[in-house]
């Protein structure tokens, strides 16, 4: 892979949605990354539908661009193996509880000692430290313990899941990738890498930043429909007589104005401004009326010629056959473990240096083991004997 980060050097111990999106995002910038399959653990996200053979295809999305070795932590020799590996490698990620890395000998302190240029993430739901550190949970517990999901959906819906993982992978991934650059960037000055503590729950608080910072300086907490941005305001989707929905997002005077003048109301533009909640509520409620006369073709081809903030709720699959995601570029072909060339949503990062990488999803491979393990100063003997114990794939 060509690309910015084609110097990076990444091994993923992750499974699940946080990491591997992470690592992802880094191998899509040209990281090399080396996943770490663990043996006996299996990835829950390889079971969803659908699939290509046995594998999901939102399995071979996290894991495209990524070598692949499976390794047994539970035996020693395997761990050797990673610690063998640690000394050419840059980053090293993990989603494991706080302690499990050290039950292994993997730890941040006991790597360093091998690689002091290592930069450790750990990505956990609540953090290395606190008092819910070793407490399971999911993305909408962390949604929920940050304030976020408090004021996220409207009086009459309460609290509501989002489509995607808001925590895992805003808060996760992103946050991850983001450390781990800023990390790089600090090695570079001062030879040194550390030991990133990314908590999802931390980063969900983080994202409340907005709505929420008058809660944190003086108690005055955001509400469920309170503000123009969740449902306290006719901002929002509204339903077609197809049962299909358009989103309108007409926020400004200008964009209003062209609003309500297509629905043939423009005397409303006044109540679209008014800060009483009964009305705003009303307003929503006539909006709804009005809208769900006509199908969403009809609403298309009304808002289509205007500049108002107002566009069509597409599933997916709709958007990924649209002129702008073609245009755009985010859809690209992906060569599958089995060879089958599989459209996948490109990177939304766009490098001009790079536009031509060649993306791919690899398996296990005992001829790659081998090469990587010869790689470093392993003996065909010491391999077979691995092999043999099953301390590897």
């Amino acid at each position: 892979m060509a690309g910015p980060l084609s110097q990076l050097k990444v091994l993923d111990l992750s499974t699940l949605l946080p990491g591997p999106y992470a690592t992802m995002m880094l191998a899509d910038m040209g990281a090399q990354v080396l996943r770490i399959e663990a043996l006996g653990r299996y990835d829950l996200v390889n079971g969803f539908e659908p699939k290509l053979n046995q594998h999901s295809y939102a399995f071979l999305n996290l894991n495209r661009n990524k070598e692949v070795i499976a390794l047994d932590l539970k035996q020693q020799a395997a761990v050797n193996v990673v610690k063998k590996l640690i000394g050419e490698y840059d980053v090293i990620v993990e989603q494991f509880r706080p302690g499990v890395m050290a039950k292994f000998g993997l730890d941040y302190e006991s790597l360093k000692a091998i690689n002091p240029k290592l930069i450790y993430c750990s990505i956990t739901g609540y953090g290395q430290t606190g008092c819910l550190k070793d407490r399971a949970g999911h993305d909408i517990n962390y949604l929920s313990l940050s304030g976020l999901a408090s004021f996220s959906g409207t009086k009459a819906t309460g609290p509501v899941l989002s489509g995607t993982q808001i925590a895992d992978i805003a808060g996760g991934s992103h946050h991850a990738v983001m450390g781990i650059m800023a990390a790089v960037i600090e090695r570079g000055i001062s030879g040194a890498g550390q030991h990133l503590d990314i908590s999802m729950t931390d980063a969900a608080f983080a994202l409340t930043g907005m709505f929420g910072a008058g809660a944190v300086a003086v108690d005055v907490d955001p509400s469920l429909g309170g503000n123009t941005l969740n449902g306290g305001h006719f901002y929002g989707y509204y339903q077609t007589a197809d049962n299909r929905y358009i989103s309108v997002g007409s926020l400004e005077p200008k964009f209003a104005e062209m609003f309500f003048n297509a629905l043939g109301q423009n005397d409303w533009l006044v109540r679209g401004f008014s800060t009483d909640e009964q009305e705003q509520l009303a307003l929503r409620d006539d909006i709804s009326v009005r809208i769900i006369e006509h199908s969403l073709a009809y609403w298309l081809e009304t808002f289509t010629a205007l500049d108002a903030c107002v566009e069509p709720v597409l599933t997916v699959s709709e958007a990924a056959k649209s002129d702008l995601m073609r245009d755009r570029g985010m859809v690209t072909e992906v060569k599958a473990m089995t060879g089958d060339i599989v459209k996948q949503v490109a990177p939304a990062i766009k490098f001009a240096s790079s536009a031509d990488n060649t993306m791919f999803v690899n398996q296990t491979s005992p001829s790659f083991t081998e090469k990587l393990l010869t790689h470093f100063d392993y003996t065909q003997d010491e391999i077979v004997q691995l092999q043999q114990n099953k301390a590897i794939k």
